[in-house]
């Protein structure tokens, strides 16, 4: 994000930032862009400091567009460029459908209604303005949906107000108001279907609710030791449950949910507020592949994830991902809290490629066989080396009730 957003302290900051508010109104604004976020924080920042520090008349959003309907003998039908078809008009003016960013701009540069009054009498629900105008019904994963019982209904209203109030309520639940709106930060080059994707992270976001952490999170809790301390729990049969404990008692949610078709994905890291949350689909039912990815989201959660950075999804089989600085950071910080680097250099099974040798080293490393496996497999390109060690170590999914 270019321009970086502050908590706003006097007037001269608060008409910079009315300014800056102003000059977004009048450009075209992508899904998922840093000038979408820089907009959302901009009004966050713009309606704290006027809550506390300016006095003046309220005026709704509905009200503005009535004011500027009778002004310039508007009818229903005229509003229709600026809000969409005749049921979206309806609503808006039956104050059952709030404004999207979309329908802002358009009102705000067609009809020359001020943008502050669009934007503080808008409820801004944010999980509906995404399916309204960014994710149209159409587009979601509905079949999915239904198989997992975010909806119930085949006819196309009936799901779409079941999808409306679902996102409303995991936006209502959010810390950040804007989170399910957050740019996508993805690793690789292939790229994921962001309807779906906008769905998953919807559905860890409620179950990150419907299962709060223990603790609270600090920033400057993850460090190498407690990276290792975490990688260690992988020597136990319940390794995957004992560390959503571990994690859930330093105030990082640890959810698991498959992933939607299209998606590609193996995890997430986001943030919620000051909290974390880890997203894992468990796509790759292996252990090694579980603690991997849940250390690489560790990772992205100590040293990336940022106010301007709240969301990264991971496609970790994606070969696109070499070069990319975070990724490679989240790589080698979840490799060297498996294996660290002194014991994987001496380490005999890199030449033997020996379940003995691979045993013995996983004793020394404090980490489950079939981590070593894992790493073997992946540094020699042979995925039937040590097969023997990653089919002894079971599946991942019945720990968290996982039916795929």
């Amino acid at each position: 994000m270019k321009h970086q957003v502050r908590v706003l302290k006097t007037d001269e900051e608060l008409q910079a930032a009315l300014k800056r508010l102003s000059m977004l109104m009048s450009t075209e604004l992508s899904t998922g862009s840093d000038e979408e976020a820089e907009f959302e924080l901009l009004e966050l920042v713009i309606g704290a400091y006027e809550r506390d520090h300016v006095r003046r008349p309220f005026v709704s959003a509905l009200e503005a567009i009535n004011f500027r309907m009778e002004q310039q003998k508007l009818t229903r039908k005229d509003l229709e460029p600026f809000i969409g078809s005749q049921s979206k008009v309806s609503e808006v003016l039956a104050g059952k459908r709030p404004l999207s960013l979309q329908m802002i701009q358009r009102l705000h540069n067609g009809l020359g209604i001020p943008a502050k009054a669009l934007i503080d009498g808008s409820s801004h629900d944010e999980a509906t303005l995404e399916l309204a105008d960014s994710y149209p019904i159409e587009k979601l994963p509905l079949k999915e949906m239904r198989e997992r019982g975010l909806v119930t209904s085949t006819v196309r209203d009936a799901a779409e107000k079941q999808v409306r109030a679902f996102l409303e309520r995991v936006a209502h639940l959010a810390h950040e108001p804007a989170l399910l709106r957050a740019p996508l930060h993805q690793s690789g080059g292939r790229t994921m279907d962001t309807h779906a994707l906008f769905i998953w992270r919807a559905v860890v976001v409620d179950k990150a609710h419907q299962n709060p952490p223990q603790g609270i999170y600090k920033a400057g809790t993850i460090t190498p030791t407690w990276l290792r301390d975490l990688a260690k729990l992988s020597r136990f049969e319940q390794g995957p449950k004992l560390a959503q404990e571990f994690l859930s008692q330093h105030g990082i949610c640890l959810v698991t949910e498959l992933p939607f078709k299209k998606t590609y994905l193996d995890g997430c890291a986001m943030l919620d507020g000051d909290r974390p949350i880890i997203g894992l689909t468990l796509r790759h039912d292996r252990v090694d592949n579980f603690w991997f990815a849940l250390l690489h989201e560790a990772v992205h959660v100590q040293k990336h994830l940022t106010p301007q950075c709240r969301f990264i999804a991971d496609n970790l089989d994606d070969k696109g991902r070499a070069g990319q600085s975070q990724e490679d950071e989240a790589d080698l910080g979840a490799q060297e809290a498996l294996i660290p680097p002194e014991l994987w250099a001496a380490a005999k099974v890199q030449h033997t490629h020996s379940a003995e040798d691979a045993r013995e080293l996983a004793a020394l490393a404090g980490v489950a066989p079939a981590i070593v496996a894992g790493r073997v497999r992946h540094q020699t390109g042979n995925w039937r080396l040590l097969s023997n060690l990653i089919s002894e170590a079971g599946s991942v999914k019945p720990w968290f009730q996982v039916v795929a």
